[in-house]
């Protein structure tokens, strides 16, 4: 990993030729890197493209839900640790820092292009829920 090692992120990856589309890339590279099975996953849509920074590379997430608990397992070549971060706290704007458009949680620092796929999925919860 050239770029962005160190920072918190999604699993994903680069599209690879046997991959037919972005959501078999997406799929792919969450079954490499944290061993969640392809079978177990309920796609619920996709978000709008987003452009990292620094490295100008484009990502497109997908939302899912997967069952809860579920063996995550980490690929050390790739990633050091996997965490969560409940909904309750994402949602709270006492949490989310704008200077740094930033959340840091249990001494994660979430920012970048993460913050901001996290954020445009607060962002609808809200205009869906009205509230939350």
């Amino acid at each position: 990993m050239d770029f962005h090692k160190g920072q918190v992120c999604f699993p994903g990856g680069t599209r690879e030729p046997s991959d037919s589309s972005l959501l078999q890339t997406a799929l792919r590279e969450t079954e490499e890197e944290i061993s969640l099975k392809a079978k177990d996953v309920e796609i619920l849509g996709e978000f709008d493209d987003s452009v990292t920074l620094t490295s100008n590379y484009v990502i497109s997430p997908f939302v899912a839900l997967i069952p809860h608990p579920y063996p995550l397992k980490a690929d050390g070549r790739e990633i050091r640790e996997i965490f969560s971060v409940p909904l309750s706290f994402l949602v709270d704007e006492a949490n989310f820092k704008q200077d740094s458009y930033a959340y840091e949680y249990e001494g994660h620092i979430i920012w970048g292009a993460t913050a901001r796929i996290l954020r445009q999925f607060i962002d609808l919860l809200k205009s869906e829920s009205g509230a939350l």
